[in-house]
């Protein structure tokens, strides 16, 4: 046989009471925290290093592109690289597709 439950129990506990501000911000504020040193932290980093690495740039240097094309600076400016990718053959490319300084090719 099944008890059966007063109404006058049933009536006496408290209905569920929801978390406040607090309690619901504070699983979004780990989140935050989680993705800025796994991600961002990481990336803003790394995008500091690419920009003085690039401001390192001398003529003369052996580089390869991001797409891949290898070549010697034969000149510089702020935005542009001129590359020497062969005897007589030069291009023209934005400064910020070098992506590294190759020695001893």
């Amino acid at each position: 046989m099944i008890p059966m439950i007063s109404v006058a129990w049933a009536q006496t506990k408290a209905p569920f009471s929801g978390g406040g501000l607090f309690d619901l911000l504070v699983p979004f504020a780990a989140m935050f925290l989680i993705f800025y040193f796994l991600l961002i932290r990481p990336q803003q980093k790394r995008t500091k290093e690419h920009q003085n690495f690039l401001k390192n740039l001398q003529r003369g240097d052996d580089v390869v592109t991001a797409s891949g094309l290898h070549g010697k600076i034969h000149g510089l400016t702020d935005h542009v690289v001129t590359l020497e990718i062969a005897p007589e053959c030069q291009i023209k490319i934005d400064r910020i597709q070098i992506a590294r300084v190759v020695k001893g090719v």
